[in-house]
């Protein structure tokens, strides 16, 4: 067994493990207009992104839209996800297909799809103004709202797929002898659905939080300039002020945060789930 897993063993060390120990030691070191990085072992860069105001907002904003994205998410994907577990036939197969389907496009692609949908001279604001119900373009691009909208439409089958192989296997008769003891269905998915689905609901929340998290194509081309998270701004370092230190320390800090809050949101809800 264990000359099995060696192989993909390997790959992780040498494709993820041996990168992170290489740009956690470059996030030690120093930035030298001059001379880019100055060799150091020094939490400095660290400090620096603890203590200004400015990165602060931008990784309390990266937690806001991440937190709000994933309830969005859950909140539209149970009840796709629940329709979608009790099909049966070919139009399960079919309707599988077209909740997979968009994974298949880029995150790029269908950010532009949204700045053709959203933007002053696109289609939502092009309907209103033809039918007379406003009488300038509404702002509905560059905001919060218009990335959180991008990184649903992202993240939303990952939710989908993940909660429907947990609710094919709720037993449909336990739904049935709940609505048959007088259970309302408000009160059949409260007490029977929901607490049975909660290792999906885990699940779907922690990859799907990951995933918002490090958004970068929503939060660039539908946020717009003013609008900032961590992962362009860790780019932004790396690219436009060629820091690659204080880009580095982003980059673990964003890490830490995402690790943290995920294992403390799954021991969470794993809590109330074995009570």
């Amino acid at each position: 067994m264990a000359a099995l897993v060696l192989p993909a063993g390997i790959l992780v060390v040498l494709l993820l493990v041996a990168p992170m120990l290489l740009l956690f030691r470059i996030s030690l070191n120093l930035f030298s207009p001059t001379e880019m990085m100055v060799e150091a072992t020094t939490a400095a860069n660290y400090l620096q992104a603890v203590r200004d105001p400015y990165y602060r907002q931008v990784l309390f904003t990266t937690l806001a839209v991440a937190t709000g994205s994933t309830l969005l998410t859950l909140g539209l994907g149970f009840p796709a996800a629940y329709w979608l577990a009790r099909m049966q036939g070919r139009a399960k197969s079919i309707f599988t297909i077209l909740v997979m389907f968009p994974l298949l496009v880029g995150n790029v692609v269908r950010a532009a799809g949204w700045l053709a949908l959203l933007g002053n001279g696109g289609a939502i604001n092009a309907a209103l103004l033809g039918l007379g119900l406003i009488v300038a373009p509404l702002p509905l691009l560059y905001n919060a709202g218009a990335v959180v909208a991008g990184i649903v439409a992202v993240v939303l089958p990952y939710m989908i797929l993940t909660l429907s192989a947990v609710i094919e296997g709720i037993p449909r008769q336990a739904e049935e002898a709940a609505s048959n003891l007088g259970a309302a269905p408000m009160t059949v998915f409260r007490r029977v659905v929901l607490p049975l689905a909660l290792p999906g609901v885990v699940a779907g929340s922690v990859l799907v939080f990951v995933l918002c998290m490090n958004t970068y194509a929503s939060a660039v081309l539908l946020g717009g300039p003013q609008f900032k998270m961590m992962a362009p701004a860790v780019y932004d370092q790396f690219v436009r002020g060629n820091n690659w230190p204080f880009g580095a320390a982003l980059a673990f800090i964003l890490l830490a945060f995402t690790l943290v809050l995920t294992v403390v949101g799954s021991a969470v809800l794993g809590r109330r789930y074995r009570r």
